[in-house]
C-alpha cells in the first residue's frame, strides 16, 4: 500500500493491532449470504501480539469477519499463525469482538508496513497535527517592486478551524518557492512538507486540482491568472497522491 492508502485506513481507525491467527473458521453460504463473488469469509479468532492503537483495557483475544479473495480458482484459505495488521472499530456490547473499519482493512504483517503504520498513527495523534483540510478560502497575490517579484497566499480551511496558509514566491531569476504555515505568522523561510508526511498527505490527498472560483472573487483578472499559475507551482511541488486500494 502507498503512503496514502495506509493513511486513508490508519488515520480513522479506533483500534490498530499486530495480531496472530489461532482460528479460522470458513463461513458457508447459509452463513454469509452476502459474500461478493470471488470470496470466502471468515470468522477470525486471534491472539493480539501488539496493540498500536486502542484502549487501555483491550482484550488479548479478538475475533472479526473478514472477507478473502480466492486465487487462480482455489478457495481462500487461512492457516493458524497468519499474522496480519488490522484496523477497526469495537462492535458495541461485544467485548472482544472487532469490525474492520474497510474490507481491506486487514493487511499481511511486515515490520516495514507496522512501522510506517505507527508513524503514521503518532504523527496523527500529536498535538500539533496538520488538521483535516475541509476547502481552500481565498487567495490574493501581491505585486513585488521589481519586475518579476510578487507573492502569492492562499488560506485553507479546516475541520478544526485551525488556520493553514499557503505561500509562493517568486524573485526575479530564481525558481518560485512555496512554503505552508500552520499558524497565523506566515514564515517565509519554511519549507514545503516532505513527502508521506501527514502534512503533505493532507494537502496532496485533498486540495483539488484546479481553484475553485470563489477563491479568485476578489481578484482582478491578471491576479486571477497569476495566482493559478502559482497553484499550479503547489500542486507540481507535492505531486501525486498515488492511492494503489480498490476498496470494494
Amino acid at each position: 500500500m502507498s503512503y496514502a492508502d495506509l493513511a486513508d485506513l490508519a488515520i480513522p481507525a479506533p483500534i490498530a493491532a499486530h495480531v496472530s491467527v489461532e482460528r479460522a473458521r470458513a463461513l458457508s453460504e447459509r452463513d454469509a449470504p452476502n459474500v461478493p463473488v470471488g470470496y470466502r469469509r471468515f470468522l477470525i479468532e486471534a491472539r493480539v501480539a501488539a496493540l498500536i492503537r486502542g484502549p487501555a483495557e483491550f482484550s488479548q483475544q479478538v475475533r472479526y469477519l473478514v472477507d478473502m479473495p480466492n486465487v487462480d480458482g482455489r478457495r481462500a484459505r487461512i492457516r493458524r499463525g497468519t499474522e496480519y495488521l488490522v484496523l477497526a472499530a469495537p462492535a458495541p456490547n461485544r467485548p472482544g469482538e472487532i469490525r474492520l473499519i474497510a474490507p481491506d482493512a486487514q493487511l499481511p504483517y511486515a515490520p516495514a508496513t507496522a512501522e510506517r503504520l505507527r508513524a503514521i498513527l503518532r504523527e496523527s495523534t500529536h498535538a500539533n497535527a496538520a488538521p483535516r483540510i475541509t476547502g481552500i478560502g481565498r487567495a490574493f497575490h501581491v505585486p513585488g517592486s521589481l519586475p518579476g517579484e510578487s507573492e502569492t497566499q492562499y488560506f485553507l480551511q479546516t475541520a478544526d478551524g485551525r488556520p493553514i496558509s499557503l505561500t509562493v514566491l517568486r524573485r526575479p531569476g530564481e525558481t518560485p518557492r512555496w512554503a505552508v504555515a500552520l499558524s497565523e505568522i506566515v514564515d517565509n523561510s519554511a519549507e514545503p512538507p516532505a513527502r508521506d508526511t501527514l502534512l503533505w498527505y493532507r494537502l496532496a490527498c485533498t486540495l483539488p486540482a484546479t481553484l475553485p472560483r470563489q477563491s479568485l472573487s476578489e481578484a482582478a483578472p491578471d491576479e486571477a491568472r497569476a495566482i493559478e499559475a502559482d497553484y499550479r507551482v503547489i500542486k507540481q511541488g507535492l505531486g501525486a497522491c498515488e492511492r494503489n486500494r480498490r476498496p470494494r
